[in-house]
């Protein structure tokens, strides 16, 4: 037994590494799908051009919803399924129900979004402190995502005018 678990870890550790990367590329193609981040940006083109072969077909069964595309959310979630079936199999154990293993898919997929934007807001702070007037697309990038996410922040929490202004000499 030692040595079958011996290797499978690797292999849990693959098929672990290669979802999750393919279900971070079709999320984050959401995501800036969502945002309307530039399309023009490298990394973007990157991203489209790497989901795309399997996204093309499927957005011929699924149509979108307004700017919402469900192609991409139903791919996301398929990935995350086929995940969670195969890395339940290698541990050994049975397979619960499909409810079960949709259930699993989609607490995979809510951490990984989790995952990404906190990723995300902490790289925009690196950014804003090492190169503050940087326009790499790597920050353009960056900026696109978090903006949404903390614009109301900022709105909610700015400081008060008192807070801004210089003491007043006596």
């Amino acid at each position: 037994m030692m040595e079958t678990d011996y290797w499978l870890a690797p292999l849990h550790f693959i098929v672990h590494a290669l979802a999750t990367l393919a279900t971070g590329a079709v999320m984050l193609r959401l995501i800036l799908q969502l945002v309307r981040a530039d399309y023009y940006n490298p990394i973007c083109q990157f991203l489209v051009k790497t989901t795309q072969p399997v996204l093309r077909p499927m957005r011929r069964m699924i149509p979108s919803v307004g700017r919402f595309d469900t192609a991409s959310l139903v791919l996301m979630l398929l990935l995350q399924i086929a995940a969670v079936a195969v890395l339940l199999s290698l541990q050994g154990m049975s397979l619960p129900s499909p409810a079960a293993i949709g259930v699993l898919a989609v607490m995979r997929s809510l951490e990984l979004a989790i995952d990404l934007y906190v990723g995300v807001i902490i790289g925009s702070a690196v950014i804003s402190w090492v190169a503050p007037h940087s326009h790499s697309p790597l920050a353009s990038l960056l900026y696109s995502l978090s903006e949404p996410l903390l614009q109301p922040a900022r709105r909610c929490c700015r400081p008060s005018a008192a807070w801004t202004s210089p003491p007043s000499p006596c």
